[in-house]
């Protein structure tokens, strides 16, 4: 009877924490303000020390356990039970990992939006500008190529960079990057086209190994976005752009290429061909190169993962789902070109 009253428990409070709203500016203060960063200060350092994927590890105990339940209640009452049992047994489960959940990351999702925070002109936000975006990133590319092609390694360029794109947003505290790992789910990396992926549980960072050297900085600058407490993906998308921009050649290229797809997606098929026909050699290269690395995953995988991702940003709140990836183009606009295409916090 305890134990019921417990999982009942749990499953309750679970349910008010998804559904009762959360002042934006509490979760700011109280949370992403004090509580995440201390937390992620002392637990990425720890997850850094060790070699394989966490994640690994849980996804590995889990299921261990829930075939050992299975067996065991299969054996004393029949396979219905069993089933019945197993189905049962993984609400007050689903119910504790979700607090989990938010407690060490999840949260952030509830904070006041990075829009709101940033000197930005919605005035500038037009057709026209994201014309000159990716005009400005075509040559941008063309220049940095040579430069960026030269062998060079993240190490503490990038993470000054990072500290760099923080403080210019206004951010007090400075966030432990995450060492990226690989993980046995790499495979299912590469089928359903995942670059990178932040493990809330454990503050630690996945990255597919089959990156490109020129998209390494900006997916890696991506996930400690996640890690700075940065959830919405424009918002990682924004951190991850300014942190290029403060970086080395390698590290601008690669954040000019990665905007130049975001900015390009959203205009018409007959300024994309004008804009597109002033690459390079190089750059059009290099997006060959991604386009075929792209062409590795499988559609149904792909299209899978897509739309359950999309479904999990939109239940944490994220009104535009995945297409919050390409919303980092409206705040760079925002920022304006006279202003480096670079947006900063408001000072008051």
């Amino acid at each position: 009877m305890t134990r019921l009253v417990v999982r009942l428990g749990i499953i309750l409070v679970a349910a008010a924490a998804a559904l009762v709203p959360l002042p934006g500016w509490a979760v700011e203060r109280w949370y992403s303000g004090a509580l995440y960063p201390g937390l992620q200060s002392h637990l990425t350092p720890l997850t850094n020390k060790v070699p394989i994927a966490l994640l690994d590890v849980a996804v590995g105990c889990l299921i261990v356990a829930g075939l050992w339940r299975f067996a065991r209640v299969r054996r004393k009452s029949g396979f219905v039970r069993a089933m019945l049992s197993s189905a049962a047994g993984l609400v007050p489960v689903i119910a504790t990992v979700y607090l989990g959940f938010l407690l060490v990351w999840g949260l952030n999702y509830r904070r006041v939006p990075v829009e709101e925070k940033l000197d930005v002109d919605p005035s500038r936000i037009t057709l026209d500008a994201a014309r000159e975006l990716a005009r400005d990133a075509v040559r941008r590319v063309n220049e940095l190529y040579p430069a960026a092609h030269v062998p060079q390694q993240d190490g503490p360029g990038l993470e000054r960079a990072f500290a760099a794109a923080q403080r210019r947003l206004g951010t007090a505290a400075e966030t432990v990057t995450g060492v990226p790992k690989r993980s046995a789910l790499e495979l299912y990396f590469r089928w359903a086209a995942i670059d990178g992926m932040t493990v809330p549980f454990f503050l630690e960072i996945i990255l597919n190994p089959d990156i490109l050297p020129i998209e390494r900085p900006f997916v890696l600058a991506h996930e400690w976005g996640h890690l700075a407490g940065y959830a919405d993906e424009d918002e990682a998308n924004l951190i991850a752009w300014l942190t290029c921009l403060e970086g080395n050649a390698n590290s601008q290229y690669s954040g000019w290429l990665a905007i130049y797809g975001h900015v390009m997606s959203g205009l018409s098929r007959e300024d994309r061909a004008f804009i597109s026909a002033q690459l390079s050699a190089g750059p059009r290269r290099d997006l060959h190169a991604i386009a075929e690395r792209y062409a590795m995953s499988k559609p149904a995988i792909r299209n899978a993962a897509r739309e359950s991702y999309d479904m999990y940003l939109r239940a944490n709140r994220v009104d535009e789902g995945i297409a919050s990836y390409d919303a980092v183009v409206r705040l760079i606009l925002g920022a304006g070109q006279e202003h480096g295409w670079a947006p900063r916090a408001r000072t008051h």
